[in-house]
C-alpha cells in the first residue's frame, strides 16, 4: 500500500488502544509499488482474468457471511468489501468507511462512510445496509461465521445517527472491533439481501455461478476505488485435484493458481514463462482432536499425540521447507503471541508413557483428510508413518471435499483442516467457544473462556497480552489441537500476469479481490 502517513485516519480515544488501532488509515485507490510485486509494465485494463482454486464442491457458496472452503473465501473476496481491511503486512486500513472511532471507554463504535458509496446495481451504500449487514450476521435464529466475534454486540441498539453514519454499542469495551469488521466474514450487503442473486460491494459483480465448476465475475462499474478493478472479468474455477490444477497453469487453462503443490515448485520456477509468489504467513494446517469424545476426552491422550509428532520433519517432508515449526498455539503473527513457551519436541517415551497411564497403549484411529488445502492429506500421512513408533494405529481415511465439509464437517473425532492468518482474538472467537462457529475440537473450557472474554474487554494493550498469553497456555496444556507448522502460501502464476504481491494474509493470490491485478499481453 501507499503511506499510511499520508492518509492516517483519526482516532478519538482517550484510551492507550493498541497501535493497530492508532494506525487505522483510509487505502489509497490507486495501485502501489509494493502491490505490483516485481511488474515490469504499467497497469493496463481489460482481459479475463482466469484462477484455479483449490478445493470446492457441490456445496459452494456465494453468502457473504457464510464461506467455508478455498473458492467459497475467493468469491467472497470478490463481491463483497468490508468497513475496514488490511494491507500486505496485516494493518489495518479503511475500507468502505473511512473512519470508525471509539468512545473513551470503548463500548461505543462510530463508523462513517465514505461519500459516494454504491452497490454493484447502482443503489447508495448507507447506514442501513450497515446496519442491515451487522444485524444478519449476529441473528441468533441463524448466527453466521463472524457472529462470535460480535457477542457483546447490542445488535437491536444499532443506530443510524445520519445516512453515513452508524453508531454501534457492544455491552463490554471491545477495543479489537477494527479487527474484526476487517475480517472477510463481514462484507457489507444490501438490505433484503439474497445471497442466490448477490449485489455487490466489492471490485466485482456476479455474472455466472456454478456450484463445483465456476463462478464468473465481472467488473463492478460503481466500484469506489478511482481506476480499479483493472480486469474486465475474473473467472475463478474449482480445483480439488492438485495435478489437474498445475497442468491447468502450465497448459495454459488458467492464469494463475493458488496452493502450489511443493514438489512442483521448482518445476514451475524452471519455467520462464512461469512465476511463483511464495509469501510468509501465520496460516496453519492443524489436526483437530474432539475434546468430548473417546479417545481423546482424556488429555494424556491428547498430549501424546502432541508428543508424536517430529514437527520438523514434518516442516520439511510436508513443506519442503516452505514454512515454519509450529508449537500448538495459533496467530504467531499476534503482537501478543507468547514466544516464551518452550518449543514441544517429539517424545515418543513420554507419548508411551501417556498413553499407558491412560490405558490407551495399542491405540488405532481413523484420521479423516482431505485435499482441501496444500499438504493435508501428506501431513495425515507422515503422521500416520510417526505414530507407529509410540504403538498408535493411525488409520488415514481420505475423502473428497464435499464429504469433508459435509453433515460431518466439525463431527470428525479426528481430522484436519484450514485457516488463514488471524490474530488470536478473532480466531479465538472463531473456533474455540462452545457457540463458535467453526468450533472443531469441540472445546469448552471455563478457564480459557473466561480469559478470553476479560481479553477482548480490555484495552490495554500489555494487560491484555498477559491475558492472551495465559489463554494460549492453556490451549497449549489441554487443547485439542496439533499445530505442527505455519506453511507459506506458495501460489504461482503466468508471468503475463502482473500486480500480485506477496501478503502474511495465508491468501495473497485472492485477498485484494483481484482489484490490483493487470494482464500484460
Amino acid at each position: 500500500m501507499t503511506s499510511h502517513n499520508r492518509r492516517r485516519t483519526r482516532l478519538i480515544t482517550s484510551l492507550a488502544l493498541s497501535a493497530s488501532l492508532l494506525g487505522l488509515a483510509a487505502c489509497s485507490s490507486g495501485v502501489s509499488a509494493a502491490q505490483s510485486g516485481s511488474a515490469v509494465s504499467d497497469p493496463k485494463t481489460g482481459g479475463n482474468l482466469r484462477v484455479g482454486i483449490v478445493g470446492g464442491s457441490a456445496k459452494d457458496t456465494l453468502d457473504a457471511h457464510a464461506p467455508v472452503t478455498h473458492p467459497d473465501q475467493a468469491r467472497a473476496i470478490q463481491l463483497y468489501d468490508t468497513l475496514a481491511t488490511y494491507d500486505d503486512q496485516r494493518g489495518i486500513q479503511m475500507a468502505l468507511a473511512d473512519s470508525v472511532t471509539p468512545s473513551a471507554d470503548a463500548r461505543t463504535w462510530t463508523v462513517h462512510l465514505r461519500p459516494g458509496l454504491k452497490f454493484s446495481d447502482g443503489k447508495p451504500i448507507t447506514a442501513e445496509d450497515v446496519i442491515f449487514t451487522f444485524r444478519r450476521i449476529t441473528d441468533p435464529a441463524a448466527p453466521m461465521a463472524g457472529a462470535t466475534s460480535l457477542t457483546t454486540l447490542q445488535r437491536d441498539a444499532i443506530q443510524a445517527s445520519d445516512p453515513s453514519t452508524v453508531v454501534l454499542s457492544v455491552s463490554a469495551p471491545n477495543s479489537m472491533f477494527p479487527d474484526t469488521i476487517a475480517q472477510y466474514t463481514f462484507g457489507i450487503v444490501p438490505v433484503g439481501y439474497d445471497p442466490k442473486n448477490p449485489v455487490s460491494s466489492g471490485p466485482f459483480a456476479l455474472e455466472t455461478f456454478t456450484p463445483g465448476q465456476q463462478s464468473v465475475f465481472a467488473r463492478n462499474p460503481h466500484y469506489w476505488r478511482t481506476g480499479q478493478p483493472l480486469l474486465d472479468k475474473v473467472t475463478i474455477i474449482d480445483f480439488p485435484d492438485d495435478t489437474a490444477r498445475v497442468n491447468a497453469l502450465l497448459g495454459g487453462q488458467v492464469d494463475a493458481i493458488d496452493q502450489l503443490p511443493l514438489g512442483q515448485v521448482n518445476i514451475v520456477k524452471a519455467n520462464p514463462s512461469m512465476k511463483v509468489l511464495e509469501s510468509t504467513t501465520g496460516s496453519w494446517t492443524p489436526f483437530t482432536m474432539r475434546v468430548d469424545q473417546a479417545p481423546f476426552d482424556d488429555p494424556k491422550v491428547r498430549e501424546a499425540f502432541r508428543l508424536i509428532v517430529d514437527r520438523k520433519q514434518m516442516v520439511e517432508q510436508v513443506l519442503g521447507g516452505h514454512g515454519t515449526i509450529g508449537n500448538d498455539m495459533y496467530a504467531p503473527l499476534d503482537k501478543c503471541f507468547p514466544s516464551d513457551v518452550p518449543q514441544r519436541g517429539q517424545d515418543i517415551e513420554k507419548a508411551k508413557q501417556l498413553l499407558a497411564e491412560a490405558g490407551k497403549s495399542n491405540l488405532s484411529v481413523d484420521l479423516v483428510t482431505s485435499p482441501v488445502a496444500a499438504g493435508l492429506v501428506e501431513a495425515a500421512q507422515v503422521f500416520a508413518q510417526q505414530a507407529k513408533a509410540a504403538g498408535v494405529n493411525v488409520n488415514v481415511k481420505k475423502v473428497d471435499p464435499g464429504e469433508f465439509y459435509g453433515d460431518q464437517y466439525l463431527q470428525w473425532t479426528f481430522a484436519q483442516d484450514f485457516w488463514f492468518t488471524r490474530d488470536y482474538l478473532s480466531q479465538a472467537s472463531a473456533s474455540g467457544f462452545k457457540t463458535s462457529p467453526y468450533n472443531e475440537t469441540h472445546w469448552n473450557d471455563a478457564d480459557w473462556s473466561a480469559l478470553v472474554a476479560k481479553a477482548q474487554a480490555t484495552t490495554d494493550e500489555a494487560a491484555r497480552c498477559s491475558l492472551i498469553a495465559e489463554a494460549h497456555k492453556i490451549e497449549f496444556e489441554r487443547g485439542g489441537y496439533i499445530i505442527w507448522g505455519f506453511p507459506n502460501s506458495v501460489d504461482a502464476h503466468s508471468a503475463m500476469v502482473q500486480g500480485f504481491t506477496p501478503d502474511k494474509s495465508g491468501i495473497p493470490l485472492t485477498s485484494f479481490g483481484f482489484r490490483n491485478v493487470w494482464l500484460n499481453k
